[in-house]
């Protein structure tokens, strides 16, 4: 039987912890890399007690990763695991998540959420000083919900806009991209008010100044979330230069999915289902059959949890219930919730119409998908993989 000298293990496992450059320097990777083993697990990291600002990464878990790069792997291998939650594939300047936040360029989306709006995080995100500032006017889509709103206006755009190709940053920007952000709003919306993104929803919802506050900050939180499927279809549709309206129906097409922004709906569901019931227990059992983030708890990219959530989750005031709902749910899945769960609790809780959340989420991601879009124009690459044939 071995015995094992707790001190001595003790001792092991301090020294174990490792600096980004030294790991960087052994993988040989770039920061991207090393911030995506992080949060697909393969790679665990902790805050420097020496420096809070920096993080150290297990010297076991890099050697495992050395020894998993040593095996021999074909290229249709990597590019396989690369496309689901693997490495990175394209570089980007918009937004990254690394070590559990997610930033907007250098800066921490949490922290813009305390006080931008969504006009000056399409800003950043665009990388260019906006010169526009009337809002344009636009014919509202007459269909009913603002979903199909959202599909009419931006065909109709797409079909009648000017290709992108060749065309400068500031050109995209300050003619097609405020063009889009705002007539776009507008449209799901359903009636046209002035001001600035949240300013309008807070007039079209009938809200206080606080709780339109609350709006502006999901709207930040929400506007890009670095490689999401939605934004990699923005950059697909964009690589052939078509108009940015076009580029970005392809992002809108893809949110629609209930496995990406539609997934508020499932959470939404679960939600207001658990304030009418008094067996949490049953009710959990039920909606995790159907698979996914159903109840809007975890995210792969967080294992300890979604900033965006928990900031958004704490500028509310929710009714104790509910809270207790997310705080049991939590418990119970061993997930903490999600930013499906908190757009959720927050149209829960300022009584938004039906469907708000989604109508959140594809506001804001708007900014995102334009960045995108013109990121992508910009690079002067078109994506077109190679497919892997199997024979049927």
């Amino acid at each position: 039987m071995t015995t094992v000298n707790i001190d001595q293990y003790n001792q092991y496992m301090e020294n174990d912890w490792i600096s980004a450059e030294d790991a960087l320097a052994k993988l040989s990777i770039k920061p991207q890399s090393l911030y995506a083993y992080v949060s697909r697990g393969l790679l665990r990291s902790q805050a420097d007690p020496n420096d809070s600002r920096k993080s150290l990464y297990s010297h076991h878990d890099v050697r495992a990763l050395l020894e998993r790069k040593r095996r021999p792997r074909g290229r249709a291998d990597v590019a396989a695991a690369a496309i689901s939650w693997g490495d990175p594939v394209l570089e980007s300047g918009i937004s990254t998540v690394r070590d559990g936040q997610l930033y907007f360029g250098p800066d921490l989306a949490i922290d813009l959420a305390s006080y931008a709006t969504l006009e000056d995080v399409a800003a950043k995100h665009w990388a260019v000083s906006i010169a526009a500032s009337d809002q344009p006017s636009f014919p509202i889509p007459s269909a009913s919900t603002a979903k199909a709103r959202g599909y009419a206006f931006l065909a109709d755009e797409a079909s009648n806009g000017t290709p992108s190709l060749g065309r400068t940053l500031d050109a995209l920007a300050n003619r097609d991209g405020v063009r889009l952000l705002s007539g776009f709003a507008d449209a799901m919306i359903g009636a046209r008010h002035v001001g600035d993104i949240h300013t309008r929803l807070q007039a079209a919802w009938q809200l206080s100044d606080a709780d339109g506050d609350i709006i502006r900050r999901a709207l930040i939180l929400l506007s890009d979330h670095e490689l999401n499927p939605s934004a990699f279809a923005v950059r697909v549709a964009a690589s052939t230069g078509p108009p940015l309206a076009a580029a970005v129906l392809a992002g809108y097409a893809t949110l629609n999915g209930p496995r990406h922004g539609n997934a508020s709906s499932l959470a939404m569901q679960f939600l207001t289902d658990a304030t009418q019931t008094n067996d949490l227990g049953s009710l959990i059992g039920q909606h995790s059959r159907l698979g996914g983030y159903t109840m809007g708890f975890g995210h792969a990219l967080y294992p300890a949890g979604d900033p965006r959530a928990i900031n958004l989750l704490g500028a509310l005031n929710m009714p104790p219930k509910l809270a207790e709902i997310i705080t049991e749910t939590e418990h119970m899945l061993g997930h903490k919730p999600n930013i499906d769960a908190a757009l959720s609790a927050m149209a829960m809780t300022l009584n938004l119409p039906k469907g708000a959340p989604f109508c959140l989420f594809a506001i804001s991601r708007m900014a995102g998908w334009l960045a995108h879009a013109m990121e992508q124009v910009a690079s002067g690459q078109m994506i077109r993989p190679r497919a892997n044939f199997v024979p049927r």
